[in-house]
């Protein structure tokens, strides 16, 4: 049972950085991983990806302020987000998807999703 728990959500200001973690646990082989946000009002959007062989993408609109990482285990996703904007407020999830390397920003792609992590900037 593949379980992700997010943390490090909370409200910041504009401007200042968060960063975000995943904790996968239930397997035992890397995972493709992902975060996806929530804006208010708004259907769920890929912010970054990184697949079992490293690669990483992120959308337009978060380039060259998030960074997607993995911790040696693999087990540890995080995100970390700098000169956060109002727009930036949103519920921040954590997906999984196991089997073949796969790089994608579609939540389709993913079967494995954490509760989320609200962020709000102000």
């Amino acid at each position: 049972h593949v379980q992700l728990v997010e943390s490090g959500g909370g409200s910041v200001q504009a401007g200042e950085s968060l960063r975000l973690s995943c904790v996968a646990s239930g397997y035992t082989l890397p995972m493709n991983m992902g975060w996806f946000r929530r804006l208010p009002g708004q259907e769920r959007e890929g912010v970054a990806a990184i697949a079992g062989d490293g690669r990483t993408d992120y959308a337009d609109t978060v380039k060259g302020r998030a960074t997607i990482s993995r911790d040696g285990a693999k087990n540890i996703i995080a995100l970390e987000m700098d000169s956060l904007k109002p727009e930036d407020t949103a519920m921040y999830y954590c997906a999984a998807r196991a089997g073949a390397f796969v790089l994608s920003l579609n939540s389709n792609d993913y079967n494995h999703w954490g509760q989320g992590t609200q962020v709000t900037v102000s």
